[in-house]
């Protein structure tokens, strides 16, 4: 009977490895994060290459760095074994840290795409004209006091109406994608660490397997 209790145990302990790394913390998670984290950090150094005159608000490589580091983190959660109720600190820690990154993601994620949506709708309604190595840009070319927006080091203004503005697209597409997964994240952590508890703890047992695992209803 000892025997077979060790062995037991151990085909548990494999079979909770695996649905550790497979279900429990699902590794796709991390690795779509870290895949459209470095495709929008490149698309923003793109833009930034069209011209140097955007601003950090229109080239968001910010947003990339943060859900590249939330993804290294998911990679780290997903060595560590994982228990609904943390018994080390370091586990705490990383599951606190990827939750607030998962949710400064998806907020990031937000505000890249309104930014990106604003400009994307003014570079529809812009008639641009060159002058020298700029490009400068306007709602109405007939109004003397309209607003003027000007692209340095841009020859031609087709890289401007043209180019970026599929950039801009290419970027809310992105980070639409980018939300839902961070999203995703925060959502399996919050319902994993908050939606289950243990009950009936058998007095003496020397395992917590034999604990009951009762879900809220």
């Amino acid at each position: 009977m000892g025997m077979e209790g060790s062995a037991s145990d151990e085909s548990d302990g494999e079979k909770d490895g695996r649905t550790c790394l497979g279900c429990r913390f699902p590794l796709i998670i991390a690795t779509l994060q870290l895949v459209l984290s470095v495709t929008i950090m490149t698309v923003a150094f793109v833009m930034v290459f069209i011209s140097p005159s955007l601003m950090a608000r229109e080239t968001p490589y910010w947003a990339g760095i943060i859900v590249f580091l939330v993804s290294i983190l998911g990679f780290v959660l997903c060595c560590i074994t994982y228990l609904p109720d943390e018994r080390t600190s370091m586990q705490f820690i990383v599951k606190v840290s990827y939750f607030l990154l998962c949710t400064l993601g998806l907020i990031l994620s937000i505000l890249v795409i309104a930014f990106s949506s604003h400009h994307y709708t003014l570079i529809n309604g812009f008639s641009c004209q060159e002058k020298g190595e700029d490009c400068s840009c306007t709602h109405d070319p007939e109004d003397p006091i309209a607003r003027t927006f000007l692209y340095a080091n841009v020859s031609d203004c087709s890289a401007i109406t043209g180019t970026l503005k599929i950039y801009f697209l290419l970027q809310i597409m992105l980070n639409v994608a980018q939300a839902l997964v961070c999203l995703s994240g925060a959502l399996i952590m919050w319902m994993h660490r908050y939606q289950m508890f243990f009950a009936g703890l058998q007095i003496g047992s020397p395992s917590p397997r034999q604990w009951k695992k009762v879900n809220h209803p």
